[in-house]
């Protein structure tokens, strides 16, 4: 019998410092999961009843709300232009936006989509909305976070970044107005 091809037993002492490892891992993503699931509900918030119906909801009169077509400076955000044809547009975009970290799909058709983004730690949760524009030839968009006031310009970085891969997809161009 040849020595050398007989497998080695794992030792205790490795043994033991993997399980202190895993131990250590465990430990210390333990108050973040305790954050998530004391504070998750709690800065969630109630769905608007205006979210969700297939039309664009307004910005409520706080800043952290961005919409295209609306008229103020601080909640206006051009729409996404798309060179594909809209309702597949429509498709790509979801897709990307349902990579996101935090992001869940609500409601998708042809025409229309919701999507909710939660953030890790705290459970905040921001609405986004894409409507088909077919007369502008353009998907009309909405980020707005359901609670708080502020939101350190989270829904405008995130319409952004979206145009950004949209755009990236060969799917749209970066409007220049």
């Amino acid at each position: 019998m040849d020595v050398r091809s007989t497998p080695r037993p794992p030792s205790r002492g490795r043994a033991r410092r993997s399980a202190r490892v895993i131990a250590i891992a465990a430990l210390a993503l333990l108050p973040e999961l305790a954050m998530a699931s004391i504070f998750g509900s709690l800065f969630a918030g109630s769905r608007p009843t205006n979210v969700g119906t297939g039309v664009l909801a307004p910005c409520p009169d706080k800043p952290n709300c961005v919409r295209s077509g609306a008229t103020d400076p601080r909640h206006a955000i051009a729409p996404i232009a798309a060179t594909a044809p809209l309702p597949d547009a429509l498709a790509v975009l979801v897709g990307i936006a349902a990579a996101m970290p935090g992001a869940r799909v609500v409601t998708v058709r042809a025409d229309y989509a919701h999507l909710e983004f939660a953030t890790p730690l705290m459970g905040f949760v921001d609405d986004v909305e894409f409507a088909v524009d077919a007369a502008g030839g353009v998907i009309q968009v909405r980020s707005a976070s359901r609670v708080g006031t502020s939101d350190f310009g989270v829904n405008r970085k995130r319409i952004d970044d979206l145009r950004r891969a949209f755009a990236a997809a060969g799917k749209a161009h970066i409007p220049t107005r």
